[in-house]
């Protein structure tokens, strides 16, 4: 038995490594660290492909290609060829007759010479006329049935693909079994209007005309969506000629129809085909600008992929409000632009699905949101970013040696009580079971053992880390967008948010966002975050909250860290409303700055981290750190992670 090994190129690499899902979220990160939401930072990874494949297109590569394709259809030819060519014929076939004609000195040929002289200019009306002349030239009459031929073949592929080459050599027998082909369609169509149409009903109509349906549609519902799409496009190939070009060509299709029989039945097909699919552009009029004249199949044909392609390039552009990669239609992908697209396509849904499916994406009434488990993987990224940025020595613990909850081990140990997780000391505690009577032989293999009791236990005392009440008050107004400053202050709230989950799980960390009004920020609802487009900075109100949460862990060290590019300009009134006023009013500076005060009589140190250098605002936060003995930086925005996070630490440690 002999084996041969080559490329594999029937779809992807059935032996590829499974793409790992966690590269893109750490891509979708870093966007979102960047200031973008979730919902833009998934859109523009699926439109640049997947990080680490090369091989494999985005949307935008996908794209291009679709506009290229309506580039290169719209300079394919013009719509008119069938009708330039049905003009040709006929000028020949008179030419044709007019040269028999001439030799004869005859009244009769004076006659017909006459009739000849009288025909409409409009095409349609002269072979509709001339389809009762009884000719005198072969050669004309030849040429005369070869123009009716030509029309039966276009008119008919205008409405099914397959007919052109079936009708290639006339043929009675061929006619009438087209004829037959359109009753039984349309009967079959009326019984599944009425609900009494089978699957078996497909089948036996497929055994009989599959010949003539080239696209081998596997259900009535595909082999409609065919005919309509089809019959759609030559609506639009009409509505995009020129009023005369419409109606010559309207009254060839109809005069053609009238005399194969088909009128009747194909008026049927087209109200059911319309009624079915109301949403296809049926009049819309398009515009192709080549040169080379397009037979009538090859326009409808053309004008069919076009529609293809824009509703297609609507759909991998995914923006539109819920747009998901479920709504681009493979088959669509697959006409257009061939299997390994729709390889493509199925590579990034599997992304678009995983994160979901592994949790890290949540649809929530129709919008995308970062769940718990995502945010807690971003805010490790910003984290390893701030500290990326700062010294290793300056990466300090904050530990109090004094014997008690979570830290180094101190080498004692101490009786378990309940609640303790501290480690437990398993020598000691062996001790003191053997020591309590606790030994008994098994009488399976002789081997001793210990029985252990709650009073046994002992657990290893560790070094006493102090718990922090942290509160990070970052603003959210409009100006940050403004300045660029944005990102940066989201970023550092996951960073800190992150260090103080990872790193201090015992302090309790609140991230308060203030504009006109303050709110409390949650963990999952950080990277989703965004600016508030209103105007006021109610640093005010952020305060209110901040010392609500330190009053709530009166034992906690309190640390204040507040990020923000402007002075105070809005306050809570009494009645819970927002006031703003610019400039600052003096009540909104004087409730502001009486918080500050309360603050420092709950010890806390306010920090502030200022991101512009507007005098009004370095006015404030001096008077800030006057009356409360914090510190003022000015951070640029690039390093106000690494500002805040080592400020955070120097305050950890110092307590």
């Amino acid at each position: 038995m002999a084996f041969r090994y080559g490329e594999y190129h029937d779809g992807p690499d059935p032996l590829a490594p499974p793409y790992d899902v966690r590269a893109a979220l750490d891509e979708m990160g870093d966007a979102i660290l960047s200031g973008s939401t979730p919902v833009h930072a998934l859109r523009d990874l699926l439109k640049r492909g997947l990080p680490g494949s090369q091989d494999r297109r985005g949307l935008d590569d996908m794209l291009k290609e679709v506009r290229r394709r309506r580039r290169d259809l719209r300079e394919r030819g013009r719509l008119d060829g069938t009708l330039e060519r049905a003009r040709a014929l006929l000028d020949k076939a008179i030419g044709q007759e007019r040269a028999e004609l001439f030799p004869d000195p005859s009244d009769d040929a004076r006659l017909r010479e006459a009739g000849l002289d009288g025909l409409p200019e409009d095409t349609a009306s002269a072979i509709q006329e001339l389809s009762s002349y009884e000719w005198r030239s072969a050669a004309a009459r030849q040429t005369f049935e070869e123009l009716r031929d030509l029309l039966r073949r276009e008119v008919l592929d205008s409405q099914f693909r397959g007919l052109r080459d079936a009708l290639a050599n006339p043929d009675p027998e061929a006619m009438a079994r087209v004829r037959q082909m359109m009753s039984d369609l349309n009967d079959m169509l009326d019984r599944d209007t009425r609900g009494e149409h089978t699957p078996e009903d497909f089948d036996a109509f497929m055994a009989k005309y599959g010949d003539l349906f080239p696209e081998t549609p596997r259900n009535l519902e595909e082999l409609v969506d065919i005919l309509a799409r089809r019959a759609a496009a030559t609506q639009r190939m009409l509505a995009s000629m020129t009023p005369r070009q419409r109606e010559e060509l309207s009254g060839l299709i109809n005069q053609t129809l009238d005399q194969a029989g088909l009128s009747d039945q194909m008026r049927r097909l087209g109200e059911a085909l319309h009624a079915r699919r109301p949403d296809l552009a049926w009049n819309a009029p398009e515009r192709l600008t080549g040169e080379e004249p397009l037979a009538m199949g090859d326009a409808v044909t053309a004008l069919e992929e076009l529609a293809d392609l824009t509703q297609l390039e609507t759909a991998l552009r995914q923006d539109y409000p819920g747009a998901r990669l479920d709504d681009i239609d493979e088959a669509a992908v697959r006409r257009a632009l061939g299997r390994a697209a729709v390889d493509d396509l199925e590579a990034l849904k599997r992304i678009e699905r995983e994160l979901e499916e592994q949790g890290y994406l949540l649809r929530r009434r129709g919008k995308l949101e970062l769940t718990p488990k995502a945010v807690r993987r971003l805010g490790e990224t910003a984290l390893r970013r701030v500290f990326s940025s700062l010294d290793a020595g300056r990466r300090g613990d904050h530990d109090q040696h004094d014997a008690g909850s979570a830290g180094e081990l101190t080498g004692s140990t101490r009786p378990w009580r309940f609640g303790d997780e501290q480690p437990i000391d398993v020598v000691r505690t062996l001790v003191n079971g053997v020591r309590s009577g606790g030994v008994a032989t098994a009488p399976q293999d002789g081997r001793a053992r210990v029985r252990l009791s709650v009073d046994d236990f002992e657990v290893s005392e560790t070094e006493r880390r102090s718990a922090a009440a942290v509160c990070l008050l970052v603003d959210l107004s409009y100006s940050m967008a403004l300045r660029g400053t944005w990102a940066a202050a989201k970023q550092t709230a996951l960073a800190l948010q992150a260090l103080v989950a990872s790193k201090f799980p015992q302090d309790a960390v609140q991230i308060i966002g203030f504009s006109n009004y303050a709110r409390v920020l949650q963990p999952d609802e950080l990277a989703g975050l965004d600016w508030d487009m209103v105007q006021g900075t109610n640093l005010h109100h952020a305060l209110l909250i901040a010392g609500r949460h330190l009053d709530r862990h009166p034992d906690f060290e309190p640390v204040v860290l507040v990020v923000t590019d402007g002075e105070p300009t809005a306050h809570l009134m009494r009645n819970g409303r927002s006031a703003f006023e610019w400039p600052p009013s003096h009540e909104t500076l004087e409730l502001t700055l009486a918080e500050v005060d309360k603050m420092t009589r709950r010890r806390a140190t306010i920090n502030v981290f200022m991101l512009a250098a507007d005098d009004r605002l370095k006015e404030f936060v001096d008077e800030v750190a006057r009356r409360n003995g914090g510190r003022v930086f000015s951070p640029s925005a690039d390093r106000l992670g690494e500002y805040v996070v080592s400020d955070f630490l120097r305050l950890r440690r110092s307590r």
